[in-house]
């Protein structure tokens, strides 16, 4: 048994039984890739995946059981190779963080200056995606941190931390009629044309769900990852913007007015996650705590030990 051959049995499973894939992943060939799965099943004497001739179509009965195996093997060597690097090296490296764009535009910007500050050896490594593209860039490995929305507590493979809560704002020019009369409603703002976030990103479901409940059918003419690109379109005039707060900033939105929507929509909270069983560089718990100051070292190394501990009592209780 190597490693080759438990990489193998993992990326053909992440590449949806595509062998083709897997070879391009592994940079190897696919008659290589195929020869490292076969040799791996000879040897453990059972067939991890169903097959259709050549082609892989999915996983047996045991190769169900076997594939959680094999992630835990493969982060476990990935951990063994962190705790060198952390005795060796312990403020150089790399550290890729994973955020919404909303994230990484208005709430990272000043983590990432101060940590550069005391971590000018770490090389940052920042990747941008919807909630759920976060979450794959964690559980794939090419990301050590994650931060978005409420979404990423969804994956039990993820171990998520409350970093901080905000709240909606409704962006239009000076002159526009919501100025006036008091805190809109949301019938009033059903009246204009509405420009905001795609589904899935920041806080969307939440102003979804408060129009859903009010009965109402906003016009939702334009919708867009980036905040920035909601008020441009909202100063040509086109709609209403409704963005997460930390999004308004009164110096470079000189043009629009913010009024405070929390009124109309849920609370959203921010989550901060890590892969469940990974091992975290020093630097990388320091990342986390100038980010969001109540994420201590402390916490996060509890809230991971805790995830382990759940991990095996369900195991256990499984297997029982």
């Amino acid at each position: 048994m190597n490693f080759q051959q438990l990489r193998s049995v993992r990326e053909a499973v992440r590449c949806g039984f595509n062998l083709t894939e897997v070879a391009a992943m592994l940079y190897t060939s696919q008659p290589g890739v195929s020869r490292q799965i076969r040799e791996l099943e000879d040897e453990l004497g059972i067939t991890i995946f169903a097959r259709a001739g050549k082609r892989l179509t999915g996983l047996t009965e045991p190769g169900r059981v076997l594939v959680p195996i094999v992630e835990r093997l493969l982060q476990e060597a990935e951990n063994l190779r962190v705790a060198g690097r952390e005795f060796v090296d312990r403020a150089e490296g790399t550290l890729s963080i994973a955020a919404t764009h909303s994230q990484a535009r208005y709430a990272l910007p000043h983590a990432v200056r101060d940590f550069r500050q005391h971590y000018p050896q770490v090389t940052l490594n920042l990747h941008q995606g919807s909630p759920k593209q976060v979450a794959e860039m964690l559980l794939g490995g090419e990301a050590d941190i994650g931060i978005a929305t409420e979404a990423l507590a969804g994956y039990p493979q993820l171990v998520t931390l409350p970093c901080y809560r905000w709240t909606h704002s409704i962006v239009v020019p000076h002159d526009h009629p919501l100025l006036h009369g008091g805190p809109p409603s949301l019938e009033r703002l059903a009246a204009f044309p509405i420009i905001t976030y795609d589904r899935g990103y920041t806080g969307r479901s939440h102003i979804d769900d408060a129009f859903a409940r009010a009965g109402l059918r906003p016009d939702v003419v334009i919708t867009a990852m980036d905040a920035d690109v909601i008020k441009t379109y909202v100063e040509l005039g086109m709609g209403v913007g409704i963005v997460a707060s930390i999004a308004v900033d009164p110096e470079r939105d000189r043009p629009l007015q913010a009024i405070d929507a929390r009124h109309l929509f849920e609370i959203n909270v921010t989550r901060l996650a890590v892969r469940r069983g990974s091992l975290l560089r020093g630097y990388a718990f320091a990342f986390i705590e100038h980010f969001a100051p109540s994420l201590t070292r402390a916490v996060v190394e509890d809230a991971l030990a805790l995830a382990i501990g759940a991990e095996a009592t369900t195991e256990a209780v499984t297997s029982a």
